[in-house]
Order: structure tokens, then C-alpha cells, then sequence
């Protein structure tokens, strides 16, 4: 019978997406409810909403390209360490295979046998280091550039689902009823599906994404209120 395993694929496009949407729908949603405590036209929401969306989704793209391209610069100058060690020190390298080949209970015999047999090819010696030794994967070459896109792309559509509400409204106060209904149901899919995609308890996440948003309008909006009313 054939078996077929399921794991998890693509954690680090995941990753991204929930980075980029987390904030696109917390931010922009406290955003604008906080301006409809204070405002009286739409059209100081929409603008400032959408200012703040290419912003935040500029900036969020620049540190996701950032850390993607730390993490690609961090792996090849660990590669490099690891070509240099294992051509300068080759016998306390294998000593560290046998010391992580311990962990697993494997006798001394093997441990031998397979040291000596992976030390006939320096690539894969250098790569079994990195991947057991250094616990480093080697990263795409575009995953600066694909982090970048995915994380600005997510923020940029998670944004326009608190701003939308207020182009076919007249005023904030119907804008706000409408972006809160919507906002809420899409924080609580999107936790939904965040969590069962990574193998976690899909309703437990819902909830916790969902008040985490609710409680950064929330707050918002009454900060908002308070300072526009002469209370602070």
C-alpha cells in the first residue's frame, strides 16, 4: 500500500503572506477607525489610508527584502567558513559529524564508516555541516526579491479591506459600521486559515487574530475621540 506523508510546504512564502496581512489589516483598520472618532469627511480617511498603505507596504516590502537578503549573505559567508575549516582542520571537523551522528545513538563503527565515506566529497560534507551543524538551509536566490513582493503585495490588499468601505459611504461614522463588519469577518478567516494551513488550532487562531485587530481599532478609535474632544 502506498504511503504518502503530509507535511507542511512553502513556510517561508506562508511566512510572508501572514507578515505582509497581519499588518495590512491591523494597521490601515486602526488607522481609519481612529480617524473617524476625529473627522468629519471621508476624505481625509481615504487619503490618509491609502498614504498609509503605500507607505507601510513600502516599508514592509524594503525589511522583508532586507532580511531576505541578510539571511542569503549569512549562509554563503557560513559556507565559506565551512569550506575553509574543513580544508584547514579536516580532523576536528569529522570529530563534530561524530559528535552530532552521538545525538542519535548511531554505534562507533558506522560513525567511522560514514565520516570517511562523506569526507570523499568536500560539497557534501560542507553541506551535511551547514544543514546538521549550523542548522542553515540555503536560501533561494530571489528570496529577497520574492519576500520583498510577497510581504508588500499582502499589506497592499490586507489595507484596501478597511479603506473600501469608506468609497460607497457618505460619512465615517457609516464608513467605520461597514469596515468594522468586514474587517472582522476577514481578520477572523484569515486566522482561520493562517493556523490550519501552519497545523494549528484553526478557531483558536481566528479568535486571537480578530482581537488582536479589534483591540488596535478599539483603541484607536477612542484615543481619537478623546484627543478630537478636548480630553487630552
Amino acid at each position: 500500500m502506498h504511503h504518502t506523508e503530509h507535511h507542511f510546504q512553502g513556510s517561508e512564502r506562508i511566512r510572508d503572506i501572514v507578515i505582509g496581512m497581519s499588518d495590512g489589516l491591523t494597521v490601515p483598520f486602526a488607522l481609519t477607525a481612529g480617524l473617524s472618532g476625529a473627522v468629519s469627511t471621508n476624505t481625509i480617511i481615504i487619503t490618509a489610508g491609502i498614504a498609509e498603505i503605500i507607505a507601510g507596504s513600502i516599508a514592509m516590502g524594503l525589511g522583508g527584502y532586507l532580511a531576505g537578503k541578510t539571511e542569503y549573505d549569512h549562509y554563503f559567508a557560513e559556507q565559506k567558513r565551512e569550506y575553509e575549516e574543513v580544508e584547514r582542520v579536516p580532523e576536528r571537523e569529522k570529530q563534530e559529524i561524530e559528535d552530532i551522528l552521538n545525538d542519535y545513538g548511531i554505534s562507533d563503527r558506522v560513525k567511522k564508516d560514514f565520516v570517511n565515506e562523506l569526507a570523499l566529497d568536500k560539497d557534501k560534507w560542507v553541506e551535511f555541516m551547514m544543514k546538521f551543524e549550523l542548522c542553515l538551509e540555503m536560501p533561494a536566490a530571489n528570496r529577497a526579491r520574492n519576500s520583498a513582493m510577497t510581504i508588500a503585495g499582502a499589506y497592499i490588499f490586507g489595507g484596501f479591506v478597511p479603506l473600501a468601505s469608506y468609497f460607497f459611504t457618505s460619512t465615517p461614522v457609516h464608513g467605520l459600521y461597514y469596515s468594522v463588519g468586514v474587517t472582522i469577518l476577514a481578520l477572523a478567516v484569515f486566522g482561520y486559515l493562517k493556523s490550519k494551513a501552519t497545523g494549528q488550532s484553526p478557531w483558536s487562531g481566528a479568535l486571537k487574530t480578530t482581537l488582536i485587530g479589534a483591540v488596535a481599532a478599539g483603541a484607536a478609535f477612542f484615543i481619537a475621540k478623546l484627543v478630537s474632544s478636548g480630553g487630552m
